[in-house]
């Protein structure tokens, strides 16, 4: 039976307190070689881990709910938010990345980003195709000697690992080959995600080290995904005819279906990165229904005010502002501090959405940046301020709210600089192998036919 130690920040520090007491108990036996039996009965008095049937159950189901979001909801919100002709290239590229990063998660991801190797940057590959992983091994908690089978984390994880490059083909629809997106995304998900996702949430990396609180993923999963948006956006350049040819939203029914599927499955990425069944489990809940909450209220009201109508569209770009938000915060800020996280993220998204972009000229074709990128580096920050027991938070950690926010600011600095130069990087080097832009007059017939050979309707 094994018991691994990488694992949410809580997480780890019971588990590493735990391996703390165990590393005292030897040098404490190496001291006194002399009574060895009061070192066997030492051991034999600890507590051996338990495991709950009902944590393991709430796990399963938070990773069920997390794959839910990717398939079928981020498919039909970017499917229904890009024109007609597009709808299915959208559909396969979900798919076909949240199969092929099952299968990289398995082989080798894993391995990189919680594997056994004492590094800030990566596990190394002792685990590369679950080497020593079986049935028996378990997975510490949040709480000191419970746990959960190994294998229902490296789901949960596994579900995390797919959508965030899938959340990435946003910047880019309408225009890129497919053979172009599942390459770049093996590539991707290698050199970019697995390191920063060992660097947050791994006991000996980097940013961990620092201190740094990201509950859900903030960092690892949205600034990461924002970033090499923007990124794909500015090296595949704009759709033809970008600025000139109406290209509204096919099917804002299918997008809303989308975006409140999202929603639902957003539990299972917030609370279920509790781990465990608790209270804790129930705060993130409560934040993620606040904090969207908050969003939703915020943009309608902004928009209304400047254009005069609220849009349903405005209304789902809110929604995922709020979700994005609090997903680095659900676990360690209020309900209350959850509402002004949302609303705030939202007026800002809002401004880089209808500003930013328009004024910079990049075609970031369903504003994964904008969103994603920038409520993410929204709610990382303001994890630090709000996690803080005066703004109602739960004050976890050693560090003052300024500190902790100053920490906060450095984690996504890294990842932003990380993320940026290794996207631009494997953007070129996809582009020298396959290419990225596929023919002028296939882009122009549209992706579903001349990628796929079908097409989403027939009228």
């Amino acid at each position: 039976m094994t018991i691994i130690k990488r694992l949410a920040p809580m997480a780890r520090t019971a588990a590493l307190g735990a391996l703390a007491l165990g590393a005292m108990g030897t040098l404490a036996a190496f001291a006194q070689e002399a009574a060895p039996a009061a070192t066997d009965a030492a051991a034999a008095a600890a507590p051996a881990p338990t495991m709950d049937k009902g944590d393991t159950a709430w796990m399963m189901i938070s990773t069920i709910l997390v794959l839910f979001m990717i398939l079928p909801g981020l498919a039909l919100f970017y499917g229904g938010l890009v024109r007609s002709k597009n709808m299915l290239s959208v559909l396969m590229q979900c798919t076909m990345i949240t199969a092929t990063v099952i299968i990289v998660w398995v082989f080798w991801g894993y391995s990189m980003a919680f594997g056994d190797a004492p590094s800030a940057y990566w596990g190394g590959l002792g685990k590369a195709f679950l080497s020593g992983v079986t049935a028996d091994s378990q997975a510490a908690t949040f709480t000191a000697g419970v746990v959960i089978p190994e294998y229902v984390f490296i789901c949960f994880q596994m579900t995390f690992a797919c959508i965030t490059p899938a959340l990435i083909v946003g910047a880019f629809a309408e225009r890129i080959k497919f053979r172009a997106v599942l390459l770049f995304v093996v590539l991707w998900v290698t050199v970019v995600y697995f390191p920063i996702a060992h660097m947050v949430w791994d006991s000996d990396g980097l940013l961990y080290g620092w201190g740094a609180l990201d509950f859900a993923g903030g960092t690892v999963v949205h600034i990461n995904a924002g970033i090499a948006a923007l990124m794909g956006s500015i090296l595949v350049g704009k759709r033809l005819g970008y600025g000139k040819d109406n290209m509204a939203p096919h099917s804002m029914t299918l997008t809303m279906v989308g975006a409140s599927m999202l929603w639902v499955g957003w539990f299972g990425f917030n609370a279920g990165s509790n781990l465990e069944a608790t209270g804790g489990a129930a705060l993130a809940m409560i934040n993620t229904f606040t904090a969207t909450a908050g969003a939703i209220v915020a943009w309608v009201i902004i928009e209304g005010l400047i254009r005069g109508k609220a849009s349903m569209l405005g209304a789902a770009s809110g929604l995922v502002a709020g979700l994005v938000a609090v997903t680095p915060a659900a676990g360690f800020v209020g309900p209350i501090g959850a509402i002004v996280l949302g609303a705030v993220a939202s007026a800002v998204c809002y401004f880089f959405v209808s500003v930013v972009k328009i004024r910079f000229g990049y075609d970031d074709s369903l504003d994964v940046f904008g969103i994603h990128g920038i409520g993410g580096i929204i709610g990382a920050i303001g994890t630090g301020i709000l996690n803080s027991e005066s703004f109602g938070g739960i004050g976890y950690g050693d560090l003052s709210a300024a500190a902790q926010t100053w920490v906060q600011i450095q984690a996504v600095l890294v990842t932003i600089v990380w993320c940026g130069i290794g996207s631009a990087i494997l953007y070129k080097v996809v582009d020298l192998i396959v290419g990225l832009r596929p023919a002028i007059e296939a882009e122009q017939q549209g992706l579903d036919l001349t990628s796929h050979g079908e097409v989403a309707y027939h009228s």
